[in-house]
């Protein structure tokens, strides 16, 4: 009895050994077979699939399986795959299996037996929605449109006919876009619910940006709609979202206004367009938004944010002129001020004093001023987490700016701890970055610069790249550490509005280490340093050395793009610009200005013209 049951124990253990081992070997080929697959090593992958799929018909190995075989051409085996599923499938989903079909056939130039089974496929179709859907979405993705259509119009006679939306983006991918624009206007008046919907595809299907005739007949179509029905907001809301997408805005601002009235939505969508018309540098427009909320009084919600916007605008601007109006800076100043004394000093207004401060120190030279406003803001309670935050990276720029760099980067560093992966957390370490390569300890600069390259925020990585570019190009490969101290301590300088300080210090890295690799990066730092000054001429002088000798270099795509900004926005010669930016696109197509550059060359080239 003993031996039986160890024998019986034995046996039982082997069995379970050969499941494993078989259960192990079965996801072991299937791992090879997908690792083939994803390789491209089809004829590898056939290996395994065909017995893989004898015992596994799911979905994921059936198409591994059919393209593979398609893409070896092995017609005979795909046949024969795709007619076995055909028998084992349900009526429900017959209709596609038949769509695979005649793709198969329509690969191997057998037209007429594709069309049978085109055929054959809508004629077996199931009432009812989302097989209709299914079906129309497998003949779209083989370009059969017209095929698609037919779907509908099938279902259509079968009792279902709830297919406007489907039916009107058909018609976009068919290329009647006026056709699929009225019928999505049709479509808003009973369902307001597929606004975003709608507004999605007409980017996707619609040259917006690049073909004036479809913008204007969208616009068309849109007022012809709104007027016909004046009752339904969804229509103003679409108007706002064409004119905002045209750049247009203060013709969205005409449309936002009056469906802020209408709705009583209190400033809401007046604040948002006001913000994206400012960083579109539409100013005027971003101005009256924001007047016409901070109008509602101080109960409304977005007063504060309205009334802080107002003063940001006119900051915006004269930041923006050369030479600085100091006069203009003045009064503003003046204004900041009447208006922290008017609303006080409190959670509310704490952008409002961050903002006043930075005029304060970077502009007017009082910096001290500038940290005990600051600071003051930072010891009130209830102070939002993330306001608090961005006024800490504002003090800590002013102590930068006021040369103590050690306490900037205490500051930046508690950022850091309480933002770890938040972009203000990245902003906090990247400005920590700065500080390690002002004082000349590069490798720690490098360090932290690359963990911020994969950073979320467009704007941080880049200049961390930026920064690290320059580290790199210019320290690691250079025995002699004192140019690049010497170049850090200068834009330091220029931070600090120390210009004459960061002019000698450059003179002197010239004449001490002529001809040195950092050359490029001395002329383009002298020719932000002469911008900051007002001395445009200057400025263009230095860009346009480093454009002729250091066209290679990391700094030439950068001055070019600030001469062509220079010659469009300050000087208005449009034809000298579009040169220049012509000059970017064809020279730095890999540049990080590439975008931008191409939609001002062809605004002013009239490309984008009626």
């Amino acid at each position: 009895m003993g031996l039986g049951r160890k024998i019986w124990g034995s046996g039982f253990i082997l069995f379970l050994l050969l499941s494993f081992s078989q259960s192990a070997s079965g996801q072991t080929d299937l791992e090879l077979a997908e690792y083939y697959y994803n390789n491209g090593s089809y004829e590898q992958a056939l290996l395994y699939l065909g017995d893989i799929y004898k015992k596994n018909k799911t979905n994921k190995v059936y198409q591994m399986y059919y393209e593979s075989l398609l893409a070896m051409d092995n017609f005979y085996d795909a046949e024969k795959l795709v007619k076995g599923r055909l028998k084992r499938r349900h009526k429900n989903s017959k209709s596609t299996a038949y769509v695979d079909l005649g793709a198969l056939y329509m690969r191997f130039d057998m037209k007429d037996k594709a069309l049978d089974a085109f055929d054959d496929a809508l004629a077996i179709m199931q009432p009812g929605k989302s097989h209709a859907i299914r079906l129309a979405n497998a003949f779209i993705a083989l370009d059969e449109l017209d095929l698609a259509y037919d779907t509908y119009m099938k279902a259509i006679e079968l009792g279902t006919d709830d297919f406007n939306y489907e039916l009107a983006n058909l018609k976009g991918m068919m290329g009647d876009y006026a056709g699929m624009v009225e019928s999505f206007m049709e479509l808003l008046h009973t369902k307001p619910t597929f606004l975003n919907t709608i507004q999605t595809t007409m980017n996707r299907n619609l040259r917006l940006q690049t073909d004036r005739s479809i913008v204007k007949m969208v616009r068309g179509e849109l007022l012809k709609a709104a007027k016909k029905y004046p009752e339904d907001e969804v229509y103003p809301r679409m108007l706002v979202w064409f004119f905002t997408q045209e750049k247009d805005f203060s013709s969205a601002f005409i449309h936002a206004k009056s469906l802020d009235v209408r709705l009583g939505e209190r400033g809401v969508g007046l604040i948002e367009l006001g913000n994206t018309a400012a960083s579109n540098d539409d100013l005027e427009t971003a101005r009256e938004c924001f007047e016409y909320v901070a109008g509602m009084g101080p109960r409304n919600p977005y007063f504060y944010t309205a009334r802080n916007e107002i003063l940001q605008i006119r900051f915006e601007s004269l930041k923006k002129e050369v030479p600085l109006d100091h006069k203009e800076l003045e009064k503003l100043e003046t204004d900041y001020s009447a208006s922290l004394n008017d609303l006080g000093v409190k959670p509310e207004t704490a952008i409002m004093a961050k903002d006043h401060a930075h005029l304060l120190a970077f502009f007017l030279d009082r910096s001290e001023e500038a940290m005990d406003n600051l600071e003051s803001v930072l010891e009130m309670p209830n102070l939002n987490e993330r306001v608090e935050a961005v006024c800490k990276l504002e003090l800590g720029d002013v102590y930068v700016f006021a040369d103590l760099v050690w306490d900037a980067s205490l500051i930046f560093s508690q950022i850091v701890l309480d933002f770890k992966d938040d972009p203000l957390g990245h902003e906090a370490k990247f400005r920590n970055a700065r500080i390690s390569y002002f004082t000349g300890d590069f490798s720690w600069a490098q360090t932290q610069l690359d963990a911020l390259k994969a950073s979320t925020s467009k704007l941080i990585s880049n200049d961390a790249i930026d920064l690290s570019l320059l580290i790199t190009d210019n320290f690691n490969l250079d025995t002699i550490f004192e140019p690049m101290e010497m170049y850090a301590r200068a834009d330091l300088l220029i931070m600090q509005r120390r210009f004459d300080d960061a002019r000698l210090t450059l003179d002197s890295l010239t004449t001490t280490y002529p001809g040195h690799a950092l050359e490029d990066e001395i002329l383009y730092l002298l020719g932000d340093l002469s911008m900051q000054e007002g001395d445009l001429e200057t400025a263009i002088d230095f860009y346009n050395e480093v454009v002729e000798l250091h066209f290679d270099d990391i700094t030439g795509d950068d001055a070019l793009y600030n001469l062509a900004t220079i010659y469009d926005e300050i000087l208005e010669d449009y034809e000298k610009a579009e040169e220049l930016y012509s000059k970017l696109l064809f020279d730095f197509s890999g540049s990080l200005y590439t975008i931008e550059a191409r939609k001002r060359y062809r605004e002013l080239t009239g490309e984008l013209e009626e």
